[in-house]
């Protein structure tokens, strides 16, 4: 069972790019919402302010939430959901709540986004697919590594592996496809570059993304306070280093081993 909601009232206002939802049972006990919008980051814009607003709903009923790129999975328990009668479903009940609470959701972000610098060392053993990125965009290595370091990206979604970041949109120029063979094991803290994204690899992992760099602070630490060092909603710029810097910070950090 599905259906597809056009926005409109109040967040018509806010999003006047004829964003809409499209909801889906996936199961007995799983609803897909998937948020639309003008572009790809309102869109994960706009998923992830739904899932904090359900999260913060805090109904019994609802079992996990799961935010992705532009969708948000609602995990419940059907015999839990309060029917209006007893011939509602407990489908349809749930997507009479979703849908209020869709109403209110923006493509804008309600508060600032916390900011965090990475350094990066780009090129040479660090980035070893830098020149083969820069040849496919037509850009030299300099220009590829200026628009990559040259704007504040979001953190769309953690996935993969824990703390596993991947961050868009970049400058439409950067945008290689992923290596035709995947590596077996990329090493902790390389950036991977394709498709106008990055991801930052947070442990030693099979990975097919171009490789142009690599940051020496640890991504995922189990024994920190907040074992991710970025999540989704905080926003990324990446700042370039030289190899003895890089150096430098990783003995005095312990990270990118």
């Amino acid at each position: 069972m599905s259906a597809a909601i056009p926005v409109n009232g109040e967040a018509e206002s806010i999003a006047s790019d004829a964003a809409a939802w499209t909801l889906h049972a996936s199961g007995e006990r799983l609803l897909i919402i998937e948020l639309h919008a003008g572009d790809r980051v309102a869109a994960n814009r706009r998923a992830r302010d739904f899932a904090a607003r359900i999260a913060a709903e805090n109904l019994s009923y609802v079992t996990g939430i799961v935010p992705a790129m532009t969708t948000v999975g609602i995990h419940y328990a059907p015999h839990l959901v309060r029917l209006d009668n007893t011939s509602q479903a407990p489908y349809d009940a749930l997507v009479e709540v979703l849908t209020g609470l869709l109403k209110t959701v923006g493509a804008t972000q309600d508060t600032a986004p916390r900011v965090v610098e990475i350094p990066v060392c780009y090129g040479g053993e660090h980035g070893p697919d830098l020149g083969e990125v820069a040849h496919a965009c037509g850009l030299s290595e300099h220009k590829v590594i200026e628009l990559h370091s040259g704007a504040l990206v979001d953190v769309m979604m953690l996935g993969f592996a824990p703390g596993h970041p991947y961050l868009g949109m970049l400058d439409a120029r950067l945008s290689p496809a992923r290596r035709a063979t995947p590596r077996t094991a990329v090493a902790p803290g390389s950036i991977g570059l394709a498709n106008r994204q990055s991801v930052i690899y947070p442990l030693t992992l099979p990975g097919g993304w171009n490789l142009i760099g690599r940051t020496p602070l640890a991504l995922f630490d189990p024994v920190r306070e907040a074992p991710c060092l970025v999540n989704a909603g905080d926003q990324v710029r990446f700042v370039p280093i030289t190899p003895e810097q890089f150096e430098t910070i990783r003995q005095n950090t312990g990270a990118a081993r």
